[in-house]
């Protein structure tokens, strides 16, 4: 049987997603541009930024693909690529040919994660009868930011009564809702990843989420949380702007 034959049967003979479980995978990768290919000729460059651009549009041809800069707000990423996908083989594949790819020696990646939407355990009380959200789905993608960290909470708060966990998320949620300029998506990482969460917010004002993040760290629900750092301030871009913006096309 032929690798591709094989790749598909195990596809059809996958148990299908049941209520509760994670239903899409979510890959946040961050990448830096090697310093020794910033010093390189202008035409290698300009090569290698054909390349990725080539694996850019093939990773929108099979799955939710947003590329943001983060030149001059990291020190150690200049971009992120945000993939969606239903079907992680799809998400593996695409990594596998950027390795086989002349550009793989040229970029370096600090920061990965994987996560996997999933409906929240947590009711909404400002949004009572609103179905909960367990996927993603390209919009467009019309926000200029993304604000992405991931997160991990303390053991106690696991060992707090259900009722007493959607009481602090109240005020939480009360919060978030105060700041209609933020969306929040928030994807699930347990045993996939190191973190427990990986949570992403669009905006258009940097401003209006650093005044959210500040109300949030009074909340109670704050004392809970054990990780919410590396923090990455993201603005999305076509990916002929993300090239230039790295130097990888002409200056």
């Amino acid at each position: 049987m032929s690798e591709n034959a094989g790749q598909a049967r195990s596809r059809q003979t996958r148990v299908p997603a049941q209520a509760g479980w994670g239903k899409q995978f979510v890959k946040f990768s961050f990448y830096r541009v090697a310093d020794a290919v910033r010093q390189g000729p202008q035409e290698a460059r300009q090569e290698l930024g054909k390349r990725l651009a080539s694996l850019l549009d093939r990773s929108a041809e099979r799955m939710l693909t947003r590329t943001y800069s983060t030149v001059g707000t990291r020190a150690d990423t200049d971009f992120l690529i945000w993939q969606v996908s239903d079907d992680l083989d799809e998400i593996q594949r695409w990594h596998a040919s950027l390795l086989a790819s002349p550009i793989a020696g040229s970029l370096e990646r600090p920061h990965s994660y994987l996560s996997m939407t999933m409906r929240s355990m947590y009711s909404n009380p400002l949004h009572d009868g609103a179905p909960k959200r367990d996927t993603l789905r390209d919009d467009g993608g019309t926000n200029d930011y993304l604000f992405v960290y991931p997160m991990v909470k303390t053991r106690d708060w696991y060992t707090l009564p259900k009722d007493e966990r959607q009481r602090i998320m109240n005020e939480h949620i009360a919060i978030g809702h105060g700041f209609h300029g933020i969306k929040i998506n928030t994807t699930y990482s347990y045993g996939l990843d190191d973190q427990e969460f990986v949570v992403a917010f669009e905006g258009d004002e940097p401003g209006e989420f650093l005044a959210l993040v500040r109300e949030l760290r009074d909340s109670e629900s704050s004392a809970y949380t054990a990780v919410d750092t590396p923090m990455f301030t993201c603005r999305r871009v076509e990916v002929g702007e993300l090239l230039a913006a790295v130097g990888l096309t002409p200056g």
